[in-house]
């Protein structure tokens, strides 16, 4: 029975102090990350935590880094990848959106987000 799982957070929010300007350091800005990420499972019907991707180590490995401030969307996304499949060499996919939920622009109702993508 091959195939892959998929295993997904969504809508996690955190308040935390990303971006380029002295600001977004000082007043925080509150994010929502979305995650999902794939993998082959190596048993053919997965009946143990230990044959999949803990979505609990997960959503630890997204807030370690969302409390530690970066410039960038981009490189928090991608260091964010990075750990999972660090922490989980048998993922093969990771979708990572992160959505600056009220960004710091003059006249602009929205959010704005980085998606990165990356395949192993």
């Amino acid at each position: 029975m091959p195939g892959t799982i998929t295993v997904s957070l969504h809508k996690l929010i955190f308040r935390a102090y990303h971006g380029l300007y002295p600001e977004e350091r000082k007043t925080g800005n509150d994010f929502e990350v979305n995650l999902a990420v794939q993998y082959e499972p190596a048993d053919e019907v997965v009946t143990a935590i230990s044959s999949t991707i803990n979505y609990a180590t997960l959503a630890e490995l997204v807030k370690k880094h969302m409390l530690q401030p970066a410039d960038l969307l981009e490189t928090l996304a991608m260091q964010i990848a990075d750990d999972i499949h660090q922490e989980f060499p048998q993922v093969k996919h990771i979708d990572i959106s992160i959505a600056k939920l009220h960004p710091p622009i003059i006249s602009f109702q929205g959010n704005v987000s980085v998606r990165y993508t990356c395949s192993y």
